[in-house]
């Protein structure tokens, strides 16, 4: 794939002009990734202040004891949404449910290994470690092509 970057004169919008025979399914998700990253922000909670937060800067989400929290290379914060609904929204960028409480960006793993009874552990690039649900490790393989 050629990429080509360039300069457009001050107050011009940019402009992505993709030309292709026919758009792959890798294409469409990049499509869908550079739409609803421009557009979706996402807002945390911490105490009684509302933070707007970049879906790239999340970790994981995770939900406990009915509550949902976002988790940040150093701060957590707590999300009104419900974690289906953080699944529907991000589903198609880098995220994907690790578990059933777990939902996980992709783009933040550093490592993964089998850990027993079929699940993986993921290292985090922040040094947390996060189990893979055996029933979700087939959704990872194939967010990561394998």
């Amino acid at each position: 794939m050629k990429i080509t970057i360039e300069d457009i004169p001050e107050g011009c919008e940019p402009e992505i002009i993709l030309r292709c025979h026919e758009p792959d399914e890798a294409l469409l998700k990049l499509i869908f990734s550079i739409k609803t990253t421009s557009k979706k922000q996402l807002i945390g909670m911490t105490d009684l202040q509302m933070h707007v937060l970049h879906p790239g800067d999340v970790f994981y989400f995770e939900a406990v004891d009915h509550k949902v929290f976002i988790y940040c290379r150093e701060k957590i914060y707590e999300s009104r949404l419900k974690l289906y609904e953080l699944e529907a929204e991000y589903e198609q960028g880098d995220f994907f449910r690790a578990s059933k409480s777990i939902i996980l960006n992709i783009a933040k793993i550093k490592s993964v290994s089998p850990v027993p009874y079929g699940k993986l552990e993921a290292l985090l690039q922040n040094g947390e470690k996060v189990h893979i649900s055996r029933q979700y490790v087939p959704v990872l393989k194939k967010k990561l092509g394998l």
